[in-house]
């Protein structure tokens, strides 16, 4: 059974100082600041769950976690949920989920194969 998703067309406000307090983690933080300045103008893209999973390296959450729940809870009730922000990290050969990660567990449960819409930039060598 899937179930349909509703998508926000851009990603929120609040995504973005999110985004930066989990790259401050992994980055200087004036790369993190040109990261989410490149990011709040990057056009909106979309890639499946399955494959933003395996080229991030992350493992999946469960539903018992209770983030992921809440998410699926939002999408369980038809509501919005936000698109995803992404940073190509060449240097590892990985992409970093800098905002979304438990949306896309919450989306992965329902479909693997479902494309999410987000934002994706390059952090370069």
């Amino acid at each position: 059974m899937s179930k349909e998703i509703q998508w926000l067309p851009e990603p929120g406000e609040k995504n973005y100082p999110a985004a930066a307090s989990y790259l401050e983690l992994l980055y200087r933080k004036m790369r993190v600041d040109n990261l989410i300045d490149e990011l709040r103008k990057a056009p909106m893209t979309q890639f499946k769950a399955k494959d933003i999973f395996r080229a991030s390296g992350l493992s999946l959450l469960g539903v018992s976690n209770s983030h992921v729940e809440k998410d699926r809870q939002k999408i369980e009730a038809g509501k919005h949920i936000s698109p995803i922000l992404l940073v190509r990290d060449e240097v590892r050969g990985k992409v970093v989920i800098a905002d979304g990660y438990h949306r896309m567990c919450a989306v992965y449960s329902f479909d693997e194969d479902e494309v999410i819409p987000c934002k994706i930039v390059s952090a370069g060598a």
